[in-house]
């Protein structure tokens, strides 16, 4: 089957590769979308910490074309999303039902060969079925599911006002998990005009470019100088973990879910605001929960279909799966404005 394959020092090579067997407990999906996820840029912006070569992707959706001998779950023919985390099962996290925190996780795409290739074999209790669901839309329900993860554990109330650091993919895709919950107003922060004009189609109340205006004193003004009742990280920057902790208000929450790339110091203000407006932080890891993968998973499904969530306007790239290389290229070298982008392995070479 044709695959992107990762070497050392980065490399990517389209290539043949041969077809993993598919095991009792497994099914083989002919992929018909996968999305590179900001923890794949990350991995390559830093250090490859898994085997090599490997085949990455780990957001994907497709068409069962084997089963194992004792699957019952699904059949060939159903169109179902991968669910990319293998936990242990067996640690104490597991036994209580926090798969997210597995102590001995594996991830597809990661420890096992994923999702940027013609096909992929992985447990049968790691797909679920998207019916009649888009498969480009289905390739996006993991992200969501992040998403979901983080707002459902951060407790909006009804009329919260949230802010928003970072209104890319996951940060969009909180807004409007967000706008489920019944909150009064969402401010995006961004330092890109274009993604703050999208945030508005998306059901922003506010935006604010903290390049352009400053931001605290823009978020005073529009709390009646409280601040806001949560602020969720979604962009992973050092500046805006930073910057949470000073525009929430009294008693009130910050939800981290983006990835830390650097060492976060904080400056005296910032720090005292944690226990003088007794703050609540919480951080928010990966999507899952018991029974699993969860109700974030379910949940997600079920608002796309309804229409409720849209996923489509989000995607702004297609490459075919022997272009990967450039899409990352692309991407690390920042040489277009991007949002999701998907490796759609089916797709001819032109």
């Amino acid at each position: 089957m044709r695959a992107a394959v990762l070497y050392e020092k980065n490399e990517i090579k389209a290539e043949e590769i041969e077809e993993a067997v598919c095991h009792a407990d497994e099914v083989r999906v002919k992929v018909m979308a996968a999305g590179i996820c900001g923890s794949d840029i990350h991995k390559m912006q830093t250090r490859w910490k898994y085997p090599l070569p490997a085949v990455m992707g780990h957001e994907f959706s497709g068409v069962i074309t084997e089963v194992g001998r004792d699957v019952t779950n699904v059949v060939v023919g159903d169109r179902v999303a991968g669910i990319p985390l293998l936990p242990c099962g067996k640690c104490e996290y597991c036994q209580s039902g926090e798969f997210s925190l597995c102590d001995n996780y594996r991830m597809i795409g990661s420890h096992f060969y994923g999702a940027f290739a013609e096909n992929t074999v992985l447990k049968a209790k790691n797909v679920i079925k998207i019916h009649d669901l888009d498969f480009e839309e289905a390739a996006m329900l993991e992200p969501l599911a992040v998403s979901m993860h983080g707002v459902l554990g951060i407790r909006p109330k009804v009329g919260d006002t949230v802010l928003v650091f970072g209104v890319g993919t996951i940060g969009i895709l909180t807004v409007q998990c967000l706008n489920l919950t019944g909150v009064k107003e969402i401010i995006a922060v961004d330092i890109s005009d274009k993604k703050l004009e999208d945030a508005r189609k998306f059901g922003c109340t506010h935006t604010i470019n903290p390049q352009k205006e400053d931001l605290k004193a823009r978020v005073l003004e529009l709390t009646n100088g409280l601040g806001v009742d949560i602020a969720m990280e979604c962009a992973g920057s050092k500046v805006t973990q930073e910057q949470c902790l000073l525009v929430t208000k009294k008693k009130g929450k910050i939800g981290y879910q983006g990835i830390a790339y650097a060492d976060v110091l904080l400056h005296e203000e910032a720090f005292e605001n944690i226990f003088r407006r007794e703050l609540t932080l919480k951080g928010f890891w990966n999507s899952y929960s018991a029974p699993f993968p969860g109700k974030e998973w379910h949940n997600s499904i079920e608002f796309v279909k309804q229409g409720k969530i849209k996923l489509k306007p989000l995607i702004s790239h297609r490459y075919a799966v022997q272009d990967t290389a450039e899409a990352f290229k692309m991407i690390l070298s920042r040489s277009e404005d991007y949002n999701k982008v998907l490796i759609l392995p089916q797709k001819e070479v032109l």
